[in-house]
């Protein structure tokens, strides 16, 4: 008995679906090859607890690590409002409560379910280092208020502690080779480190603190003065020194604490302040910091009249007196005060307070040597009115510029030993790689290496050809099916 026309199609179909179909299962399972999915996101949050202010910074990474150390980048930088913590000595509980809004803030970005396993870590940097030898039991409160409030917080908190010196010098090292590729970058689909040589040094400033580090060509002979540590599964080992007393604050402190000394105990001619500025100026400011000496500030009444003078060359010997020179007694190897400092090697970046102060006067743009010492001794000649006019509605701090910009030439190639010709080697910036720079970063990626990874999740997937054919045999399948059972259904009896 023949098949009629409706069950000769029917079956064609059917059959064609029933090929299809096998074709699309044999796809799925003889191609199909493991591959790793993303591990997720890792989180981290650092405090940096300056002597001015308190800055947030929130860091992320993949949690499966490149070589054992994240691929970290900033996703927020909150400033705390107030002063630094150090400034709380009277009322240490008011020093936890201004980090509630950032931090709250960060963890706002942070999934919920991953708030546990955030590090949280806070850094008090030269203002509590400077506090801590004034009057540790302040010190040590304001440490214990600042943890009582962050322990309230379901974050894993590393703690609250006074950032040593040199881990400050040695962590913006590495925040700045990190931004720039120096310990590792993206080349050819894969992640390389690129060649020792290439390595920069760094240079800070901030109000209570300076600092210097970078790679000698040599080996460090003061074992005081050296960092290590292991990034990216490669060993280095730098010179850093951070010389307490000389950030830009606490030397305006110092030299007008200096010249007091040697002048009248009601008026003070400031020959580092423009020709025509007076201000009337508390002694507090005097005895507050530790860095003054206290015979500075006997016998004075509560406040002082300062007149600037104008004078950028009386200004640089005033500045010459705050450092010890000659405690380095010829030796080559000495920066001042007696504290080593091997050659200067490489290229350096130039931060905080030396790019604030040389980005007002327009100074940021690799101006040779003979340029910037001419403008700012220009600018410090220019008469306090001429200058008020110039500069309109940035009376904050107006007057320090002069001080502040002789000062920084004079640490760079006095103190630091900078030449002429070792001068374009500076480089002053704000950030790098969009990025802000400062030891924060640095820290977290020393950090990172300590966290463990996260191992990828394992999946099935196909190449995109297989995938492709697989689509199209599925749509097959389906149509072909559909075209059966339209057949069965619809086609009338014969």
């Amino acid at each position: 008995m023949s098949l009629s026309w409706k069950e000769r199609v029917f079956m064609a179909l059917l059959g064609a679906a029933t090929a299809s179909g096998l074709a699309m299962l044999i796809l799925i399972l003889v191609e199909a090859t493991s591959v790793l999915l993303p591990a997720g996101t890792q989180f981290g949050i650092v405090f940096d607890a300056g002597s001015s202010h308190t800055s947030l910074f929130l860091y992320r990474w993949p949690a499966d690590k490149e070589n054992n150390t994240g691929l970290v980048s900033q996703a927020l930088a909150c400033r705390v409002e107030g002063p630094g913590i150090s400034s709380y000595a009277s009322n240490p509980a008011q020093a936890g409560e201004s980090l509630k809004g950032c931090l709250e803030e960060a963890l706002g970005l942070i999934p919920e379910a991953q708030h546990q396993e955030t590090a949280l870590f806070l850094g008090a940097t030269a203002g509590m280092r400077l506090l801590s030898q004034k009057n540790s039991s302040q010190a040590r409160d304001i440490l214990a208020a600042v943890t009582q409030v962050l322990n309230q917080y379901p974050v894993d908190f590393g703690g609250a502690e006074v950032l040593a010196g040199r881990d400050e010098g040695a962590f913006a090292w590495i925040t700045i080779n990190y931004v720039l590729g120096r310990l590792v970058k993206y080349s050819s689909g894969e992640w390389i480190q690129p060649a020792e040589g290439t390595l920069v040094g760094t240079l800070d400033l901030g109000a209570t603190s300076t600092q210097i580090s970078f790679v000698p060509a040599g080996p460090i002979l003061d074992q005081s003065t050296q960092a290590t540590f292991c990034l990216y599964s490669t060993n280095y080992s730098i010179y850093t020194y951070s010389h307490l007393c000389y950030g830009q604050d606490q030397v305006l402190s110092r030299l007008l604490a200096a010249l007091v000394q040697s002048s009248s105990k009601t008026l003070v001619h400031h020959p580092c302040y423009h020709s025509g500025y007076q201000a009337v100026l508390p002694v507090s400011t005097l005895r507050s910091s530790p860095c003054t000496h206290p015979s500075a500030a006997l016998e004075l009444p509560q406040n002082l009249t300062v007149q600037g003078t104008g004078n950028p060359n009386a200004c640089v010997a005033a500045i010459r007196g705050l450092f010890n020179f000659s405690s380095c007694g010829g030796q080559r190897e000495c920066a001042f005060d007696g504290v080593y400092q091997p050659p200067l090697r490489g290229h350096f970046y130039a931060f905080s307070n030396f790019y604030y102060t040389f980005s007002f006067l327009n100074l940021t743009s690799r101006q040779t040597l003979s340029t910037v010492n001419t403008t700012i001794w220009e600018f410090c000649q220019r008469p306090w009115r001429l200058v008020e006019v110039s500069y309109p509605g940035q009376e904050r701090g107006l007057w320090s510029f002069c001080t502040s910009g002789l000062y920084i030439l004079t640490l760079l190639l006095e103190g630091y030993g900078f030449t002429e010709d070792t001068w374009p080697s500076i480089e002053f910036q704000k950030q790098a790689g969009g990025m802000d720079i400062g030891w924060t970063l640095g820290y977290m990626l020393n950090l990172t290496g300590m966290v463990p990874a996260e191992a990828p999740a394992q999946w099935r997937a196909q190449s995109y050809g297989i995938w492709t054919a697989g689509v199209v045999f599925l749509v097959l399948t389906i149509v072909t099916t559909l075209g059966a059972g339209a057949v069965q259904l619809l086609w009338p009896q014969e």
